[in-house]
């Protein structure tokens, strides 16, 4: 019990009964417990130690600045949280690898033996005088087999396996007739220095014909063997990268998610022994598909032209409109008269003929350009500029030849059968394309994602039309972007329209949510925001549904897929014409698709069929009607292609 009172003056009055005394004594101790406070002589607790603990009891000041300090901490993680996005890496190409050919020195054939129990009975029977051992022929691959325990050469690790893989089950000599390089050995060796053609180095597949000249025995078995082993491994290189591409697009960047093509090389190999026409089994192994055999033409036609063409130069930076001057008017002029279509030059024979180079950008030269803008797929609006001289001008001969050779390689990474129903996006080219057979394409205008949200490079199959579409807010935009607004305004969810939910699904308000242990990952929510006219999603969406989260839809941002680059958004595409897509893969009307929207409730339609989608990077691509257009690298891809080339032809040198 706490003794009593000795100071008359002490703010606390002494009870006026036993039981107020046990009463004081007990709240008494309790006080000096939560507040650590010490007795002093008069047997109550420290003034300023009291004071500290009812202030903190009473004030409500307390809850509020609990509440600010949470603030602060949130506004300092909005500031140094982020989502990192996918990352380019230094390529690492396939190394050939040293391969010993010593498992298939030795010879395997065996000599036919005699049952004892037949010679038994053939003796019984007077008939064992014709009974002999079948002697063993050896073939002279066979003859010759045993030089290839000293024989090693250097090869893909897979090539390797696969030549050994393929001369034990067939020990014969594919190359040699006769102790010399056979007539099939040519035409291969003809058909490898003919790799060009197809985008691939010639070098990466050279084999030297055998110099048996002064030797014998041995050495000249040795000679011969290593070229038939050089030259089986040099055929499956070439019809390996003609297959699935001599980069492997997964190690460039986390931008790629594109599985690399299995190839059967000893069942290749085999079929390049026995055909009748060995370079078209070598070169069938390059895709076969349209777009592939069109890059293929047009890289020859390149390579054919005029490198010495004088080609047309207009100043960077040179913008105009109708009205002003420039000196660059006749460099504009000099570019229709070369590049423009004979249709065009014919509607604007006029103006052309009565220009005599003067520096005025006069309405009848704008028109002149609009038209040009409108076959080049620009904003017909008459204005020089950045994509409207790019066009003008072209890219150079040397530009083209290495934008195709790298789309041919890309080419290598896609199915050998695109589908024939099927939905093509090409990222420089901003465009989206359906095509099915006996069906006109839809082609249209998309966005795709900034620089810093890059879109991916996958394929994928359609599955699911969503109307009304709730948008499922990506972690990394919580992250980015929604983080610096909550910690101004932790209700900001609320009042733009999002549902914020746990992840058992229980509605919650944005501003009950700890967000600074959502951005450090120690709590999650799931936030989305309603249908409706600000839905970033517009009315709908297709979903091919894959890890990237990248789909088609709708936007109700309409004015982008005005501009000619159009790299805005966080990774999906926006579609320009979203009815008219979503009617084709359905395979019904924009009517039916209309009537869906109406209805104005988030709803599913599941599309039937096998369409496959590319949401591809192809900086020169063919058109619908054959002919080879070429892009802006919106993203740099091209530049990081060409270093995993380079990496690779250094590490096969």
């Amino acid at each position: 019990m706490l003794p009593t009172p000795m100071n008359s003056t002490s703010s606390v009055k002494a009870p006026r009964n036993a039981a107020g005394k046990r009463l004081t004594s007990v709240l008494m101790a309790g006080l000096l417990v939560s507040t650590g406070a010490t007795i002093g002589v008069t047997g109550f607790a420290e003034p300023a130690a009291a004071q500290g603990f009812f202030k903190r009891l009473f004030n409500p000041e307390s809850a509020k600045l609990k509440e600010l300090n949470a603030q602060e901490a949130l506004v300092k993680q909005a500031k140094k949280a982020r989502v990192s996005a996918p990352r380019y890496f230094t390529y690492k190409p396939d190394r050939l690898q040293t391969i010993s050919l010593a498992k298939l020195a030795t010879v395997k054939t065996a000599a036919v033996a005699v049952d004892p129990s037949d010679s038994e009975k053939q003796l019984a029977e007077g008939t064992s005088s014709d009974v002999s051992p079948t002697p063993v022929v050896l073939s002279p691959f066979d003859e010759a087999r045993s030089v290839l325990e000293d024989i090693k050469i250097d090869a893909l690790s897979e090539v390797g396996e696969a030549l050994i893989a393929y001369y034990r089950e067939h020990p014969n000599f594919i190359w040699i007739d006769n102790g010399r390089a056979n007539i099939k050995a040519g035409a291969a060796r003809r058909t490898l220095a003919a790799a060009e053609e197809f985008a691939l180095d010639s070098q990466d597949y050279f084999v030297s014909l055998p110099a048996v000249s002064g030797l014998s025995g041995v050495e000249r078995d040795k000679a011969l063997m290593t070229f038939e082993m050089q030259l089986s491994a040099a055929v499956m290189m070439y019809m390996l990268d003609a297959e699935r591409g001599r980069v492997d697009p997964n190690r460039i960047s986390g931008y790629h998610d594109l599985p690399r093509h299995k190839v059967d090389l000893v069942a290749a190999l085999n079929e390049a022994a026995t055909a009748a026409d060995l370079p078209a089994a070598i070169e069938a192994h390059n895709p076969q598909s349209g777009p592939f055999k069109a890059l293929k033409n047009e890289l020859a036609h390149l390579r054919a032209q005029d490198k010495d063409e004088e080609r047309i130069v207009i100043a960077p930076g040179t913008f105009l409109k109708a009205g002003r001057s420039s000196p660059e008017v006749k460099n504009i002029v000099a570019a229709i008269k070369k590049n423009g279509s004979p249709e065009l030059k014919a509607a604007h024979a006029e103006t052309l003929s009565a220009y005599n180079g003067e520096d005025l950008y006069s309405a009848e030269i704008a028109a002149l350009v609009k038209g040009f803008q409108k076959e080049n797929k620009l904003s017909a609006d008459g204005i020089i500029g950045k994509n409207t001289i790019l066009a003008l001008v072209g890219v150079t001969n040397a530009a083209k030849i290495a934008k195709v050779e790298l789309a041919m390689e890309r080419t290598r990474w896609l199915p050998e059968e695109l589908g024939e129903r099927k939905v093509f996006i090409n990222q420089p080219a901003f465009t989206a394309t359906y095509t099915a057979p006996g069906e006109e394409p839809l082609s249209m205008r998309v966005v795709v994602g900034k620089k810093s949200n890059q879109t991916n490079f996958f394929y994928d199959k359609i599955e699911v039309v969503e109307y009304n579409p709730y948008w499922g807010v990506p972690y990394s935009i919580i992250v980015n972007e929604m983080l610096p607004k909550l910690a101004k305004n932790p209700g900001y969810l609320d009042a733009a329209g999002y549902e914020v939910s746990t992840v058992n699904g229980r509605k919650v308000s944005s501003a009950s949510v700890d967000w600074y242990a959502v951005a450090t990952k120690k709590a999650s929510v799931n936030v989305r925001q309603y249908p409706g006219a600000r839905n970033a999603l517009g009315e709908l969406k297709i979903l091919f549904p894959n890890k990237h989260h990248i789909y088609m839809h709708d936007t109700p941002s309409k004015s982008l897929f005005k501009k000619d680059s159009r790299a805005f958004s966080h990774g999906c595409v926006r579609l320009h014409d979203p009815r008219a897509m979503a009617a084709a893969v359905l395979g019904k009307s924009k009517s039916h698709v209309a009537s869906e929207i109406a209805k104005g409730q988030n709803h599913q339609e599941k599309v039937s069929g096998d369409i496959p989608v590319y949401v591809s990077y192809f900086t020169a691509w063919p058109e619908v009607d054959g002919t080879i257009s070429y892009f802006n690298d919106v993203y740099d891809r091209d530049r990081y292609l060409i270093k995993a080339i380079d990496a690779t032809e250094a590490a096969r040198s």
